[in-house]
């Protein structure tokens, strides 16, 4: 007897192979960090395609062997962190994404100097620079980013054959690839590294805040209240520096 079911046979298996592509599709990629030279190549994929929000991944900080008095350890805080600092840089690229499209021909023009003198504050070219193409330098300085290996876990990185910072950041090879790091034992002793659970929740919810400026920025983007690259340029800036402002007096309080 013939199966109800049998006219399914012929095309399960075109099914099935749609299936495994869209399950691929979503997937994160993978990243080949097993030497620094990857590394810095990963670091340029991630960028080339628009997928910014894979950024920390590349970074490895290392955590103390403590926990706080909430029971939260040091390395959770800083995961912590990173996982809303890859939200913040997701939010960021899609934000950048739009201003491209949208503002196209503003991006091509020239400035001219009534334009410099009605930029009241002068970050104009800043900010729209950090959010039109905030992940550009990256992509950019890779031609003349290179790697040391040093033969112990670590490798110097260097940026026209000098090391970038004064050393400042280098790479280090962990269980699961090599990462960009900075040497733990100077940070630690800077007045501005965290050092507290509270510290390290504050930056957190500075990247939090950045992210939900961005994002009410998008909303207002898409409602097409600026008619301009500069209008728009000078809004998410006022929006950022607030939430930046904001995030400072609540580490205060």
């Amino acid at each position: 007897m013939r199966s109800p079911l049998g006219f399914l046979r012929p095309i399960l298996p075109v099914a099935g192979a749609c299936a495994v592509a869209l399950l691929v599709g979503c997937s994160k990629p993978k990243y080949d960090t097993s030497t620094p030279v990857a590394l810095l190549d990963s670091v340029q994929k991630a960028v080339q395609d628009g997928r910014p929000e894979d950024l920390p991944q590349f970074i490895e900080i290392a955590a103390r062997d403590i926990a706080f008095d909430d029971g939260v350890t040091e390395e959770s805080a800083i995961g912590d962190v990173k996982g809303k600092l890859s939200d913040m840089l997701g939010q960021l690229g899609r934000v950048s994404r739009k201003l491209k499209e949208r503002y196209a021909k503003d991006l091509g023009r020239k400035k001219t100097e009534l334009d410099r003198v009605s930029d009241r504050f002068g970050f104009g070219p800043v900010v729209e620079r950090a959010v039109t193409d905030p992940f550009a330098f990256l992509d950019e300085s890779r031609a003349k980013l290179t790697a040391e290996d040093l033969g112990d876990g670590t490798a110097a990185l260097l940026y026209d054959d000098k090391p970038v910072a004064g050393g400042f950041v280098a790479l280090v090879e962990t269980g699961g690839g090599w990462r960009v790091t900075v040497p733990i034992e100077l940070v630690q002793s800077n007045e501005y590294w965290p050092q507290t659970r509270h510290e390290w929740a504050v930056l957190a919810s500075i990247m939090l805040g950045i992210e939900n400026s961005l994002t009410m920025f998008e909303s207002e983007l898409d409602q097409g209240r600026f008619k301009t690259l500069d209008q728009a340029s000078e809004r998410v800036g006022r929006l950022l520096g607030e939430s930046v402002i904001y995030a400072s007096m609540k580490d205060k309080r």
